[in-house]
């Protein structure tokens, strides 16, 4: 029976609130006294101060009927993606809340002099490569959303820009999601990585500690009309991260990930190259001195002990959400590795990964 919960609390609407941030900050919400409602593909079973909604917040049949008729504290929306979508229902999203929270990307900017400022120069406003601008990519997409706040008649927004954050199952290297890496090392065969990515500083944070940083600023007139990254205030050139997620991995399980290093990413990145070229080739190191008027981020989580934790959790119960066997197909053929037939599911994607495996097709 599903529970139904009565509150006159303040009531904030979270659109896709089970990643990596979400579902540390409808529990952190919860519990400093918010309602919150939450938007989820898969049922989940409702708790003190969150209700959990199953559907598609994309879907404007699902979403509006939550925006009419109500005036929510907040609504803090993770599932903004779609520049033309965005752009057609935000006066709608606006219009219902007191304070929209959007979460950008603090990959919008460019390759700047470091520490990044949220007014650091935007790649959507000084790159010169026109072909990468015809694109939508990610970094792009969210400028351009970005600017249709910055162009809205209202100021009951404000902008978030996370950087790279980790949870028990949102563990990356370089671009690489874990399904690409991970896996990889957990049936011992060698990780694809590129010597000219390991000196470049990147900034991890947990995912725990950016959605304090949204919680902080919910609420607060100040933060309205403004736009924030929230990171760590530390950073790690990506050899050392790397570093940190062999050590941990071998503590875990008594094997130690083997490497086959590349002499440059293009060889191996493929669909994620603008990633690469325009993100993970910089050094990302930030000043939080603008959210450090609502949190202080000094007292953020140790990134290694943070980063053990989530690994072991996930080694516990290890979920990954996809397997492409083109790819693992290409690495084996570089490391001389070869996937165990029984990991593969369908016939066609056996005879496909054999095929690719042997070099008889690419």
């Amino acid at each position: 029976m599903e529970k139904t919960i009565k509150t006159n609390k303040k009531e904030v609407l979270v659109l896709g609130g089970t990643g990596a941030m979400g579902n540390y900050l409808v529990k952190i919400l919860a519990s400093k006294g918010y309602f919150c409602t939450v938007t989820s593909r898969k049922k989940k079973q409702d708790c003190d101060n969150i209700k959990y909604l199953e559907g598609n917040a994309m879907s404007v049949d699902f979403l509006y009927p939550l925006l009419e008729n109500k005036k929510w504290e907040a609504v803090i929306d993770f599932m903004a993606y779609n520049t033309a979508q965005l752009s057609s229902r935000l006066e709608k999203l606006l219009s219902s809340t007191s304070q929209y929270v959007f979460l950008s990307s603090a990959r919008v900017y460019a390759k700047c002099k470091h520490p990044l400022t949220e007014d650091s120069d935007r790649l959507l406003d000084v790159c010169a490569d026109n072909e990468y601008l015809t694109t939508d990519e990610y970094a792009l997409a969210k400028a351009r959303q970005e600017n249709l706040l910055y162009g809205s008649k209202r100021n009951n927004w404000t902008i978030i820009r996370p950087y790279i954050t980790f949870s028990d199952y949102r563990l990356q290297l370089s671009a690489l999601e874990k399904e690409y890496w991970l896996y990889r090392a957990l049936r011992e065969r060698k990780i694809v990585i590129s010597h000219d990515l390991m000196d470049k500083h990147t900034t991890f944070t947990y995912g725990y500690d950016v959605a304090q940083g949204i919680a902080a600023i919910i609420g607060e007139k100040e933060a309205l009309g403004e736009a924030f990254h929230i990171t760590s205030d530390t950073s790690y050139t990506w050899g050392e991260i790397l570093g940190m997620y062999i050590d941990i991995i071998k503590k875990k399980t008594g094997a130690e990930p083997q490497i086959y290093w590349t002499s440059s990413w293009k060889s191996f990145y493929g669909g994620g190259i603008y990633q690469v070229k325009y993100d993970r080739l910089y050094d990302r190191v930030f000043d939080n001195s603008k959210i450090g008027k609502f949190i202080d981020v000094t007292q953020f989580s140790n990134i290694r002990e943070a980063l053990t934790k989530c690994v072991d959790n996930f080694l516990q119960n290890p979920n990954f959400l996809y397997h492409d066997w083109r790819s693992e197909a290409q690495k084996d053929k570089m490391t001389g590795d070869w996937a165990k037939f029984s990991e593969i599911k369908s016939y066609e994607q056996k005879l496909r990964y054999f095929l690719i495996r042997t070099g008889i097709i690419k």
